[in-house]
C-alpha cells in the first residue's frame, strides 16, 4: 500500500527537548535575542553577568562549521538590558535543511523571546554603498528556492501561510537608522537578497539581482526571518557591508577578507547595537 512520506521541518518534540536543556543549563531567556553574523561575535565581550552554553551540548542543535561562528549561546546584560546572543549560526550551504537552519529561532520563540535582531555580513550591490557601511533590512528576496516552513504545519505555534509584509519591523527600521545617524556611521536601508551559496555570485547574477531590486546579498538570515515571522517575533535586521559584490567590484572575494573587515567595524557595530537595545 502506498504511504505518503512527509518532510518535517518543524519538530516540536526536538524543540521542547532543546528548550528544557537550555532552561536547566542557562536559565530563563530574556525578551531580546541577537543572532551574530560572520565576524561579529565579539559583541559578547561587552556583556556583563555573562553565562555561556555551548551549542554542541544542546539536544538536536545543528553544529556550525564556519570560521567566525563560535557555536555558543551567551546571556547577559548590555547597559542593564538583558539579551541573549547567538554566536554561531548555521547555513544551508553547510548541508543543513532550512528547517535545521531555523531551529535556533524556533527554540528562542519557545523560550519566550519576543524581539529578535538578526545581523549578517553581506556583499554590496547598491552602487552607493561602500565596504564598512551598514544596511538596515526593510525587506528580503528569497532566491534560495527553499523555505523553513515546508512540510506539515503545527498550527498551535504559527499559521500555515504567515504574512511577510512586516517581517522586518518598520518602527525598528527607523529606530536603527536614527541611532546610526546620531552615531555618525554610514547607514542605509535596503533589500537583502538571500542565496544558498556557498560560492560567491557571478557578475551576471549580480546584474540580475540589481535589476530585481536587491541592495545587498548574503547566504543567511532569510530562513531565520521567515521562521521568526511564523512565530510572531518582532525582527530588526542589520547587514554589515563587508565587500562589494562581484562585478560591482573587480577584487577577488574570500571569507577571510570578510572576517577581517568585520573586525575593523566591531566598535561601530557594538556602539550601534548598544544604542538600539536601550530603545527596544
Amino acid at each position: 500500500m502506498f504511504r505518503k512520506e512527509y518532510t518535517v521541518s518543524i519538530d516540536l518534540q526536538q524543540q521542547e527537548e532543546a528548550r528544557r536543556y537550555i532552561l536547566e543549563n542557562l536559565g530563563e531567556a530574556p525578551d531580546i535575542a541577537i543572532i551574530l553574523g560572520s565576524g561579529l561575535g565579539n559583541f559578547t565581550g561587552m556583556m556583563d553577568n555573562v553565562r555561556i552554553l555551548k551549542t554542541r551540548e544542546i539536544p538536536h542543535y545543528p553544529a556550525s562549521t564556519v570560521v567566525g561562528h563560535q557555536g555558543e549561546w551567551v546571556t547577559g546584560t548590555v547597559d542593564g538590558v538583558s539579551v541573549l546572543a547567538v554566536r554561531g549560526r548555521v547555513h544551508a550551504y553547510e548541508g543543513y535543511s532550512h528547517g535545521q537552519v531555523a531551529f535556533p529561532v524556533h527554540v528562542l520563540a519557545s523560550l519566550g523571546v519576543k524581539k529578535l535582531i538578526v545581523t549578517n555580513a553581506a556583499g554590496g550591490i547598491n552602487r552607493f554603498y561602500r565596504p564598512g557601511d551598514f544596511m538596515v533590512i526593510v525587506d528580503h528576496i528569497n532566491l534560495t528556492f527553499d523555505n523553513p516552513l515546508f512540510g506539515p504545519n503545527p498550527r498551535q505555534i504559527g499559521p500555515r501561510f504567515p504574512d511577510m509584509i512586516s517581517a522586518y519591523d518598520p518602527e525598528w527600521v527607523e529606530l536603527a537608522l536614527e541611532e546610526g545617524r546620531k552615531l555618525g556611521v554610514p547607514i542605509h536601508k535596503g533589500v537583502y537578497l538571500g542565496v544558498k551559496g556557498p560560492s560567491y555570485e557571478t557578475a551576471a547574477e549580480i546584474r540580475m539581482a540589481e535589476r530585481i531590486g536587491a541592495d545587498a546579498v548574503g547566504m543567511s538570515t532569510v530562513p531565520e526571518v521567515i521562521a521568526a515571522a511564523f512565530r510572531g517575533l518582532r525582527v530588526l535586521g542589520i547587514s554589515f557591508i563587508s565587500n562589494m559584490a562581484t562585478g560591482i567590484s573587480q577584487e577577488k572575494l574570500d571569507h577571510e577578507e570578510v572576517t577581517r573587515m568585520a573586525e575593523q567595524v566591531q566598535d561601530r557595530f557594538t556602539s550601534l547595537i548598544r544604542r538600539i537595545l536601550k530603545r527596544m
